[in-house]
């Protein structure tokens, strides 16, 4: 695959639904702030107007046809990306480190399983790539059990279909294994705190504190 570019300080969790994807995020947004450094912390899908449709059809809410969703988070990313006052870019370029709960490789996870991983692919193929991904890895039957306390499943967090996403995960990592992004894998059975600490020596091997 031919070499993306690279977003320098910008920084990706993924992993399975239940793996612990926000929990780090949040962490890691504390750790940047308690060293006084400029951090943003985002998701997608993001929380402005296409991101609020695609929450929608994730809830179940509204059918959509094959495809759909998946153009809707590349239109999502887009803006994500390059809304001129806050998207990641800009903000990268100006000294901030932004976090994003998920990325292009959940689309290749997630919406692979009705519109085709080469499709999504194709889809996301011109994004610039973070300069760190954290995938925090769980196995399917641990993180179904994480999410049976939620009153109401999303359309993807089913364990069979989980299944599935979890293998379009590890394929579209080693799809980007020969890119400039350093891919770190972790142990998402780790003690959260232990994980977070892992997180941190990854992107700073010289702590700050």
């Amino acid at each position: 695959m031919d070499k993306n570019e690279i977003i320098e300080n910008f920084i990706v969790f993924e992993g399975l639904d239940g793996a612990g994807t926000t929990t780090q995020a949040n962490l890691l947004e504390a750790s940047y702030k308690n060293n006084k450094l400029p951090c943003i912390n985002s998701c997608e899908p993001t929380k402005g107007f296409i991101g609020k449709a695609i929450r929608e059809v994730l809830s179940g809410d509204i059918k959509v046809a094959s495809g759909t969703i998946a153009k809707l988070f590349v239109s999502d990313r887009h803006e994500h990306l390059y809304n001129p006052s806050e998207g990641i870019i800009k903000r990268c370029k100006t000294g901030y480190f932004v976090i994003s709960d998920r990325y292009l490789f959940s689309s290749l996870a997630y919406q692979s399983l009705d519109f085709g991983f080469d499709n999504v692919l194709e889809l996301n193929k011109s994004f610039p790539l973070p300069e760190h991904l954290f995938f925090l890895d769980v196995p399917p039957d641990i993180c179904h059990n994480r999410l049976s306390s939620r009153d109401k499943l999303e359309i993807y967090e089913n364990i069979n279909l989980q299944k599935n996403i979890l293998f379009n995960y590890k394929k579209s990592l080693d799809v980007y294994s020969n890119t400039d992004m350093q891919i770190h894998l972790i142990d998402g059975t780790n003690d959260i705190e232990e994980i977070g600490k892992i997180v941190w020596r990854n992107l700073n091997p010289d702590p700050i504190s």
